[in-house]
């Protein structure tokens, strides 16, 4: 009885620490607090400059020290308090360098009000407190005369300094001071310097030049020599240049971007460690207890503007983007948001959950020292760290009866996280949160991110942005059941590329069998779509027409090649870098490379109309096309060997695997379990050949994706989308213009058996006429050529254009007239 008692005693005691710990500043109160501060600053710039101006340090001294006599009257502008602080500040603190502290609290003020990230704060807070101790040190060489300018810290820490390393040596460190806050703060480099040294000597000269030259005009006969009146070059105009100019500070404030802070911790046992102590061995605790901590992401900063359209290519002396100079990326706008304010947290369902996880492991003697919570979009990670002697294997069985317990579907148990030593149990969150497109384009991962062809799929398991190369992959294999995401994954990967690659960079080759999931796409065929010459649809959606475009697509990568070999180099990417600089003569058939992505929707159609014919091209590019610059996207239902074969498999690494109904298929998409335990609607498992992580992926709707399309699709485009190489089949490639005089004695013969079958096949010629195949191919070239039987069409036989044996009499009489 009384051990329960104590059990009472510390919940109640570990709810009260929660409720205090869990306490944050609202919207609200940090609007307030900011425009205090605000208004605190102001206040103290006001006291400050009257402390100078009034000359209050003299004339105030006295009646600061009697603050509380009412009668006693200062000259200060903010009365006795503003005395009071001047003082305090000023005099006995820092002197001029106070006026830093000003701005300190302003900023500070503002950024609570306008609740921008603090990463940026801190930086400002680190830098003008190193700036106030050294502006302070140095003016405190003239406090014997002037007191006020260094203030007693300043003057005290510039005579402690002269105590040990001397005037000169204290002086030297200022100097050492000034130069670490230009290059970390300022970030003046010497090649800047050099730089704008060399700009003002230019400008010095052609304006020297500019007066030399009229003079000579109007005084030809003049007997004075201009050399030896020239103005010399003075380079303290160069040094007043330099700090004059204010170019080098807009730099600055560009290159300090808010970054994400990943994650704040909430700690809800008195007793516990730190979070970021549990990195650590784990202390041995006390028998039936354990360490409970809740870890929320915080939200990521969204950026509202598309960086992309703000970016200046630098793509030295050639441009391939100046065709379309004028070419504006998608805005964010154009994206909705759905989610509701970020993810809340649920405090009782966390400790419902918390309980039956150790409950259950309890049950089967299973003791946990640690459990922490990762609160995420869609699904919350509870890392436990067994105690010693615990089997992993023995947590890994129990995941049907954890399950079982917590009522929930998708539990999955990763048994240890790689790189953590802890084991983790992912359970759904009963209210799950949308991810939106718009917030994880918005995000500074995505804006910032320095990739070839960045992808953003949506958000991890600790609310991150989920940010992947394509190039890097190089290609992506997506599978899952019916309605489970893949075309909604499909759109959000397209999405990613048009907001961050010109069209000029990036070419797409859409194969869309299902006819109305791409289709949107087409009004931007003359920007962002490539297809073969003469085809009417840059959105292919006829799989006989696949077979041509894959093959030109290999045609395309052999020509690729040919022009990676002449330049002598390995990649795309030092192939285009090679001809930006024109180190590579477009006359001899050199041209700017974009990156083609094909991306197919529904591959097992394809195999199942086209099969080996799409396999051989499939597999070509597959293991050939990433070094210049082709990747594919496929996406099919369940990747098994009678769809891809082992060959292609073995080169698509990263894989996305969406809900799936089993085991199997699961080890089928991503070679290990737990796609079968996702939940649904956007979860997914990502791998790339080493970890598996699990990722919300991000929602775009149908009107969005319009809304993108169309706003791209408004804009000038080029004359035509990007034309592939003609590909010219073994089948097709025959001469239409036959002479009559060359067909085979058996022409005839074959054209009565082709009429009759209404089958035109060469092994039907084959089993007929007892012939090999050459011939027999021979015989069907002939029968194409006079207009008989239909062109080649993949595996299917070849169509008959005449009904009976009468029309096809009438056919032959009509050839000898």
């Amino acid at each position: 009885m009384a051990k329960t008692k104590k059990e009472t005693v510390d919940k109640k005691t570990e709810s009260k620490v929660a409720s205090i710990r869990s306490w944050t500043l609202s919207k609200q109160q940090k609007f307030v607090l900011g425009c205090l501060l605000v208004l605190f600053s102001i206040a103290l710039l006001v006291a400050f400059i009257s402390f100078y101006v009034n000359g209050q340090w003299q004339t105030d001294q006295s009646a600061v020290t009697q603050i509380g006599d009412r009668d006693e009257v200062v000259q200060n502008w903010l009365g006795k308090f503003g005395a009071f602080l001047a003082d305090l500040i000023v005099y006995r603190g820092f002197g001029l360098a106070s006026f830093i502290i000003v701005r300190l609290f302003f900023l500070t003020g503002l950024f609570l009000a306008l609740e921008l990230s603090t990463k940026k704060l801190k930086n400002t807070w680190f830098w003008d407190l190193f700036a106030i101790i050294v502006v302070s040190i140095l003016f405190g060489f003239f406090a014997t005369s002037a007191p006020e300018l260094g203030g007693t810290i300043g003057y005290e820490l510039n005579l402690f300094l002269q105590d040990y390393i001397g005037k000169t040596g204290t002086l030297l460190t200022l100097l050492f001071g000034l130069i670490v806050y230009l290059i970390f703060k300022i970030k003046v480099s010497p090649e800047k310097i050099q730089s704008y040294f060399d700009s003002t000597k230019n400008e010095l000269k052609s304006e020297l030049n500019s007066i030399k030259k009229p003079q000579q005009d109007q005084e030809p006969e003049s007997a004075y020599n201009l050399e030896e009146f020239a103005i010399e070059e003075d380079p303290e105009l160069d040094n007043i240049h330099l700090k004059t100019d204010d170019t080098q500070f807009e730099i600055n404030k560009e290159a300090l971007k808010p970054t994400i802070n990943h994650s704040s911790e909430i700690d809800l046992n008195p007793v516990l460690k730190p979070v970021q102590m549990n990195v650590n061995p784990v202390t041995e605790t006390a028998p039936h207890t354990e360490e409970f901590v809740i870890e929320k992401a915080e939200e990521e900063d969204i950026i509202e503007e598309n960086l992309a359209s703000r970016l200046v290519a630098d793509f030295g002396l050639f441009d391939p983007t100046l065709d379309l100079s004028n070419y504006k990326f998608p805005t964010i706008d154009l994206l909705k948001e759905y989610s509701t304010g970020g993810i809340t947290i649920n405090q009782e369902e966390l400790e419902e959950n918390k309980n039956k996880i150790v409950d259950t492991l309890r049950n089967y003697k299973i003791e946990i020292a640690q459990i922490k919570a990762t609160v995420g979009p869609s699904v919350t990670l509870y890392e436990i760290v067994p105690e010693a002697g615990i089997r992993i294997s023995k947590i890994k069985s129990l995941e049907d009866d954890i399950a079982l317990s917590l009522s929930a579907l998708g539990i999955r148990i990763i048994a240890p996280i790689p790189g953590k030593g802890t084991i983790g149990i992912e359970v759904p969150n009963k209210n799950p949160t949308m991810v939106s497109m718009k917030s994880v384009i918005g995000s500074a991962k995505f804006q910032e991110a320095e990739m070839e062809l960045p992808i953003a799929l949506g958000k991890t398991i600790s609310n991150e942005t989920f940010v992947v190369d394509l190039a890097k992959m190089p290609h992506l294999l997506m599978a899952g059941a019916t309605g489970q995401g893949k075309s909604v994954g499909l759109n959000a990967v397209l999405t990613s590329l048009l907001y961050k690659k010109h069209p000029a960079e990036v070419k797409f080759v859409l194969v869309d069998p299902k006819k109305v999931e791409l289709t949107l796409f087409n009004k931007i065929e003359r920007h962002y779509l490539a297809k073969l010459p003469d085809t009417e649809d840059a959105i292919i959606t006829d799989n006989a027409k696949v077979v041509n475009t894959l093959n030109s697509l290999c045609t395309e990568m052999d020509n690729r090649y040919s022009l990676l070999k002449d330049a002598m180099v390995r990649n795309i990417k030092e192939y285009n870098e090679k001809f930006k600089a024109r180190k590579l003569n477009p006359e001899a058939g050199h041209r700017f490379l974009p990156y083609i992505v094909l991306v197919v929707d529904e591959f097992a159609d394809l195999i199942m109309t086209a099969g080996k014919e799409v396999e051989v091209p499939i597999a070509r590019l597959a293991q050939l096309a990433r070094a210049i610059g082709i990747h594919l996207i496929i996406a099919t239902q369940r990747p098994s060997v009678n769809v891809i074969t082992g060959l292609i498999k073995a080169n698509f690494p990263a894989r996305i695997a969406f809900r799936v109904t089993s085991k199997i298929d699961s080890r089928t998409i991503l070679d290990t379990q737990g796609a079968d335990q996702l939940i649904g609607r956007g979860d997914l498992l990502y791998t790339n050949g080493n970890d598996v992580t699990r990722v919300q992926c991000a929602f775009i709707d149908t009107p969005e994706v319009e809304k993108i399309t169309d706003f791209i699709g408004s804009q000038k485009a080029y004359a035509t989308a990007y034309l592939l190489p003609e590909f010219v089949g073994e089948e097709s490639g025959i001469n239409l213009d036959m002479d009559i005089s060359e067909r085979d004695t058996l022409f005839r013969e074959a054209a009565e058996i082709i009429v009759n079958a209404q089958q035109g096949s060469a092994s039907l010629l084959q089993r007929k006429l007892k012939l090999g195949y050459n011939r027999a191919g021979r015989l069907i070239d002939q029968l194409e050529a006079a207009g008989i039987v239909g062109p080649f069409e993949g595996s299917k036989a070849r169509s008959v254009n005449i009904l009976d044996l009468s029309a096809l009499d009438q056919f032959f009489n009509n050839e000898q007239n």
